[in-house]
C-alpha cells in the first residue's frame, strides 16, 4: 500500500474545527480537495506531518497546538495606524479585515480592533494564531513525486 511521503504530490479532504466546534473551513464545502507538496512548506506545519505516512482513503483527526499551526498570538503584532494613511472616505468598522503593505512591499491583512478620533488600533496577527486547530483529513490521491 502506497503512503505518502515526502515530495509527493497529494490531494486531501478536510475539516477544520476550533475546540467548541466552529468550523472554520472545510474542502468539502467548496466541493474539491487541496492539493499540496508534502513537506514543501505549503501547508501549516502540523497539517503537513499529519499526511505524511497516511494511506489513500484513510482518514485521520488530529489537533494542532498553536505552534503546529499559526504560532502563539504575539502582542507586539499590535500598532496603531493614523487614519490619514489610507484613501479619503475608507470605511473603519470594528473586526474588519483591511489590507496592508509593510516594508519591502510585504502585504499581509490586519485585524481592526478599536476605532479612535485620529487613528486605529490594528492586530496583525494571523486570524487562527493562538488557537488550537482540529482537522478530519482524507487522503484522497497520492500523484507523483
Amino acid at each position: 500500500m502506497t503512503t505518502a511521503t515526502q515530495g509527493d504530490s497529494v490531494q486531501v479532504h478536510y475539516r477544520g474545527t476550533l475546540n467548541d466546534g466552529t468550523l472554520f473551513d472545510s474542502s468539502h464545502d467548496r466541493g474539491e480537495p487541496i492539493s499540496f507538496t508534502v513537506g514543501a512548506g505549503q501547508m501549516i506545519q502540523g497539517f503537513d506531518d499529519a499526511v505524511y505516512g497516511m494511506t489513500v482513503g484513510e482518514v485521520k483527526n488530529i489537533t494542532l497546538t498553536p505552534d503546529e499551526a499559526y504560532g502563539d498570538t504575539d502582542p507586539d503584532a499590535i500598532t496603531q495606524l493614523d487614519k490619514s494613511t489610507f484613501p479619503e472616505g475608507f470605511g473603519f468598522n470594528d473586526g474588519d479585515k483591511i489590507p496592508l503593505s509593510g516594508p519591502g512591499g510585504a502585504h499581509f491583512i490586519g485585524t481592526i480592533t478599536e476605532i479612535r478620533d485620529d487613528d486605529i488600533t490594528v492586530d496583525l496577527n494571523h486570524p487562527m494564531a493562538g488557537k488550537d486547530l482540529n482537522f478530519e483529513i482524507e487522503l484522497v490521491e497520492i500523484g507523483e513525486s
